[in-house]
């Protein structure tokens, strides 16, 4: 008897020393419709056609659409958690190939207007998950917010997606700015969407590179580009992800390209000292043993 749950415990060890520690990944874009949450579903679904364990968060509190991109209904959202309804690993909803979402809410006043130690009440609420992902995507609202800085500034990794566009690229200025100046986040991994091909995407970010390189003490990395593609539109339609619902499309192997390059990154650099952040207080296996 002693010797089964002997090894059974052993195999649980060993099964959760193979799981990576969770990296938390927050996807921000400056200025609206530059297609950040196009990319946080993808890149999501991407990771987890791969095997992953992936948990998106729809960070956009007030304005969410996650839910409605990938046909989900929730019956519950993170307002419910903060009102002491329910706990963080209620909310989650599976969409295909075990990608977990958690829901927010769409046209409600008080998400809209949440104090920062509630967005904090958010963030430590993942101290909590029974078992941390080896991902979590978050989505976070258009803009530079309290909302947005402070879900970004709690991440490992922030993703700013930028497009085609004069005010994306200032807006998106002003967003490294803002996160380098008052949270001390020094890296940034660039997304150049719906570009018509992939010189384009390498001159946007040149184009930021170039000013952030004179004026700001920051490290933009190019993660790479997903180009403009009438499947991607059809899958919104569809509320599908095109990664899976179009494989094969320009976009979702823009998509795959960028789920490949996230699985090569080395360590996250140290939080700011005093920096509250995603899964803090867990242990760096990732979690604690499985439930």
């Amino acid at each position: 008897m002693s010797t089964h749950v002997d090894s059974t415990q052993a195999a649980g060890l060993n099964w959760l020393a193979d799981r990576r520690p969770t990296r938390s990944i927050a996807i921000a874009g400056g200025k609206g419709g530059v297609g950040k949450t196009t990319v946080a579903v993808n890149l999501g679904m991407a990771l987890a056609m791969g095997g992953r364990d992936v948990l998106l968060l729809d960070a956009d509190l007030a304005m969410a659409n996650i839910d409605v991109l990938l046909g989900l209904q929730p019956t519950r959202h993170l307002g419910h958690m903060l009102e002491g309804e329910c706990r963080i690993e209620d909310l989650i909803l599976e969409a295909a190939h075990g990608l977990k979402v958690i829901p927010a809410t769409s046209g409600t006043r008080r998400m809209a207007q949440l104090p920062n130690i509630e967005h904090a009440a958010v963030i430590r609420a993942f101290d909590e998950y029974p078992l941390a992902p080896e991902y979590l995507i978050v989505d976070t609202a258009a803009g530079i917010s309290d909302s947005v800085s402070m879900f970004a500034a709690a991440s490992d990794e922030v993703v700013v997606v930028v497009c085609d566009e004069p005010a994306s690229l200032t807006d998106a200025y002003a967003l490294i700015k803002v996160m380098s100046r008052e949270f001390a986040i020094n890296r940034f991994r660039i997304v150049a969407n719906m570009v018509r091909h992939a010189q384009e995407g390498r001159q946007l970010f040149e184009k930021l590179s170039r000013v952030t390189n004179r004026f700001l003490d920051v490290s933009l990395d190019f993660m790479g580009m997903v180009p403009h593609d009438e499947y991607l539109r059809q899958a919104i339609r569809r509320q599908s992800a095109v990664v899976d619902a179009w494989p094969s499309s320009r976009s979702a192997v823009g998509f795959k390209n960028l789920a490949r390059s996230v699985d090569t990154w080395g360590e996250p650099e140290p939080r700011a000292q005093g920096r509250i952040g995603f899964f803090a207080e867990r242990s760096h296996l990732g979690g604690g043993l499985p439930l």
